[in-house]
């Protein structure tokens, strides 16, 4: 691989991966103050990363999946999975996020139940995908 911005895009969704699970933590152990800024962190790095996606793409097109028999069936179902799910995340972080900073914490707690282990899976995902397109040797198409 000869473009550094897929493994950017991984460091950025495994930061915020990692975000997310200390943001949990934080909040399980009742330091709203450390929740908050692990959450803001997380939701920077995450539009980090789709911002250098977007570019990355712009510049270089798709890669292509080069492996064969089962790894492909499962390349492809964590993509279809992550790629739905990053759809459908976007909308529902910007929600949670702001009933937050609204300070609607009985909305925003039903509500990121369901957002911290959707965005979690779309983080941890983009990293397996990552992992699977580049140590297979692909390259841009």
């Amino acid at each position: 691989m000869d473009h550094p911005w897929p493994t950017l895009n991984a460091f950025l969704n495994g930061c915020s991966g990692i975000l997310l699970a200390m943001g949990y933590g934080f909040i399980r152990a009742g330091n709203v103050s450390k929740h908050r800024a692990c959450m803001g962190a997380a939701f920077l790095t995450s539009t980090l990363f789709l911002i250098s996606y977007l570019i990355y793409h712009a510049q270089v097109g798709s890669v292509r999946f080069q492996g064969t028999g089962t790894i492909r069936t499962v390349y492809f179902t964590i993509l279809l999975t992550h790629t739905v799910l990053a759809v459908v995340i976007l909308p529902m972080i910007l929600r949670t996020l702001f009933l937050a900073i609204k300070n609607r914490l009985v909305e925003h707690k039903r509500l990121a139940r369901w957002t911290l282990p959707l965005w979690f899976y779309v983080s941890l995902t983009g990293v397996v995908i990552y992992v699977m397109l580049y140590a297979m040797g692909n390259t841009p198409v």
